[in-house]
């Protein structure tokens, strides 16, 4: 009768877990087949008794001795766990099936009580079976990276070390075939990565030097050095653990209300089962007495609120693990049920509904500035920069071969810009108003120069109080934004709405590609924040998606915040309550319905237990039900809760084949015209 979401393993003590994911698997497997020994060796002793008594005709007081043997082994876990809710204060169902089987022992009725024990903790056991195996599909992810690593020396030699040896720095070698062990950067070497257990995409990704690359995710073709940036628990997958154990540990105001409601639930039903062996029990006959009790232990049995309980996690632990097949990582089961109401979605442009990948289209000088002097000081700027223009500026200068100037100091001023101080004095790049703002008398040149962008982002550059001009770059939609956003719609979602630090021409365009409803344009970290307060102080149930540092604030403060793909900034990642391992913007329209389900699940799941229990009461308050039926009845209420919050799993699956079907369909679409050109 464990209300844990995962019998024999307890999240929440994280001291005493297992050194590897693969240990607490192999923990979590052999836990339960100790319990499934024991449970049918008391089961054998039983059967053993019954069979002697109806078939052999043996004499009662030589069958009740194996019958009593076996209904202690199997009511000891029932004991165990009664004895920890009595401590803490909070009987419940282990409570109470303990005090059904002690009430028929005291009776005699040790064969009666035995089978009790073993028939509801064999529920007990397929409960924990299908919740482990449920964390298991989840796991399974944490395996997948190895426990040793290939160290690359200096010189070249190659030496195999356990994985808790290699520190960031170091260069690691994976091979053909192997898993990388590590998150780092490719320094030599090309090949294809399958990356489908982080993000859930199919298609390999081509990694050559100045790839990232994540632990855990399958190299296929060729071999690749690395140079390690994140190791064990600071790895992509390792931060994935500890949000699945973070949301393990979570509860929730519904689930708080079934635990308090359980609370007053088994003083209820312990009262009912006096009154009916109050009423039953009036009688000189040891007969009627004996059934009067045998009617009040069954009115305990049938009422045992174990479906009850297992109702909210069941159908959470179902629900993280549809999600986290297609990457969709949810820190805590408050998220999720939050995300089932939201009616406003607030988006970011610039890696969002845009792919972040800009390439420079235009550069703008001012009037007597060189093009290649303006490119030089943005590239002297941009270079310690992780911000998406600040690589694609990066990488055009590296093919206009300019090197950039040694930086002695560097500071980036969040939602503005970023100021370096090299050999030709301090440069400042970012957003015009910024650089008016640094220096009133280049307004007039800045306001010229973003006339002259024509809806482009623009990198306003300057060195000292020399305004230099602006880099115009350009930033390509995402395929299935416009579908996302009409998704987000048939869903019940009234307000999709654009919060970006770009200029408003840019957003507009944007913006009236995908038809969302408002767009606010030129906005620093603090003024989205006071946009969202303000949606928030109306009423709206927000969820915010983004993926840079400046979405931070915005991220923490939502109903539910949405950090979008691995290259994602930590701060974004560390603020939002949902991380998603891949830059499918169709991931949140799935989120809201999965939560939607969800929570119709549970709903159905409370109400089935608590109608279940209340016809068992009536059956055996009344006599109607046989004590040889309820552990079947009891069993039959477990059986449908967990049958019933499987379905989201199988939710996900679907969700997934459609993916793949409308990528093959796409791909097809692709090869069509190109099959065409090659016949003609």
């Amino acid at each position: 009768m464990s209300t844990a979401p995962v019998a024999g393993m307890d999240p929440a003590e994280p001291s005493s877990r297992p050194a590897s994911a693969a240990e607490a698997l192999a923990s979590g497997g052999s836990q339960l087949e100790r319990r499934l020994v024991v449970a049918l060796s008391g089961g054998m002793l039983l059967l053993v008794s019954w069979l002697a008594s109806a078939l052999f005709g043996f004499a009662e007081n030589v069958t009740q001795v194996p019958a009593a043997i076996g209904a202690i082994v199997v009511a000891t876990p029932l004991f165990a766990g009664a004895v920890r809710e009595l401590r803490e204060g909070r009987p419940g169902g282990n409570a109470l099936a303990s005090l059904a089987v002690l009430a028929a022992m005291a009776n005699n009725f040790f064969l009666q009580a035995g089978f009790l024990a073993f028939f509801l903790w064999l529920a007990e056991l397929v409960l924990s079976r299908t919740a482990w195996g449920a964390q298991r599909a989840i796991r399974e992810l944490v395996e997948l990276t190895p426990d040793e690593a290939r160290l690359v020396g200096e010189d070249g030699a190659e030496r195999q070390v356990p994985l808790a040896q290699v520190r960031t720095g170091m260069t690691v070698r994976v091979r053909p075939g192997e898993n990388l062990p590590v998150d780092g950067t490719v320094t030599a070497g090309a090949s294809s990565i399958n990356q489908a257990s982080l993000t859930g995409e199919s298609v390999p990704v081509e990694a050559q030097a100045g790839t990232q690359v994540y632990a855990g995710t399958a190299n296929i073709t060729g071999q690749l050095d690395i140079l390690v940036t994140a190791v064990a628990g600071q790895t992509t997958i390792g931060k994935v653990e500890n949000l699945i154990r973070e949301a393990e540990r979570s509860k929730t105001a519904r689930q708080e209300l079934i635990e308090k409601l359980s609370n007053y639930y088994v003083p209820v039903v312990l009262m009912v089962a006096g009154l009916v062996w109050f009423f039953t029990s009036k009688s000189s006959d040891p007969a009627v007495r004996d059934a009067a009790a045998v009617r009040a232990i069954t009115v305990l049995v049938v009422t045992t609120p174990g479906a009850l309980l297992i109702a909210y996690p069941t159908a959470m632990v179902a629900a993280f693990a549809a999600a986290a097949r297609l990457g969709i990582m949810v820190k805590q089961t408050s998220t999720l049920e939050a995300a089932g109401a939201v009616d406003t979605v607030v988006m970011d442009k610039t890696g969002t509904l845009t792919t972040g990948k800009f390439a420079v289209s235009r550069l703008v000088p001012a009037e007597g500035v060189d093009g290649a002097a303006l490119l030089q000081a943005a590239a002297d700027a941009e270079q310690s920069s992780n911000h998406p223009l600040a690589t694609s500026i990066m990488e055009t200068a590296a093919r206009a071969r300019l090197a950039p100037a040694t930086v002695s100091a560097y500071r980036e001023v969040p939602g503005r810009g970023v100021q370096a101080t090299v050999a030709s004095g301090t440069v400042f790049a970012g957003r015009g108003m910024w650089i008016a703002e640094l220096n009133p008398a280049a307004a007039a040149q800045v306001k010229a120069v973003e006339e002259k962008l024509e809806g482009m982002s623009g990198v306003h550059v300057m060195i000292g109080d020399r305004y230099l001009g602006a880099v115009g770059l350009e930033d390509k939609l995402r395929r299935n934004a416009a579908e996302t956003v009409a998704e987000l719609r048939q869903l019940g979602v009234r307000r999709v709405v654009i919060f970006t630090g770009d200029r408003l021409g840019v957003a507009k365009r944007v913006g009236e590609a995908v038809g969302v409803d408002a767009i606010e344009a030129e906005c620093l970290p603090e003024e989205k924040h006071e946009e969202l307060k303000y949606l928030i102080r109306k009423g709206s149930r927000t969820l915010v998606v983004g993926d840079g540092i400046n979405d931070g604030p915005i991220l923490a403060s939502a109903d539910v915040g949405v950090a979008m793909g691995l290259s994602g900034s930590d701060i974004a990642t560390n603020s939002a309550g949902v991380a998603l391992m891949n830059d499918d913007l169709r991931s949140i329209p799935f989120l809201l319905e999965l939560a939607r389900k969800a929570k119709g699940i549970v709903a159905v799941n409370i109400g089935a237990s608590l109608l279940l229990a209340l016809v068992g009461l009536a059956l055996a308050a009344t006599g109607k039900i046989d004590i040889w039926i309820t552990p079947f009845y009891q069993a039959a209420a477990y059986v449908f809760v967990i049958a019933n919050s499987l379905r989201l799993v199988r939710f996900g699956e679907d969700f997934a084949a459609a993916e793949e079907l409308r990528r093959a369909q796409e791909a097809l679409a692709v090869s069509k015209p190109v099959r065409a050109a090659q016949r003609a």
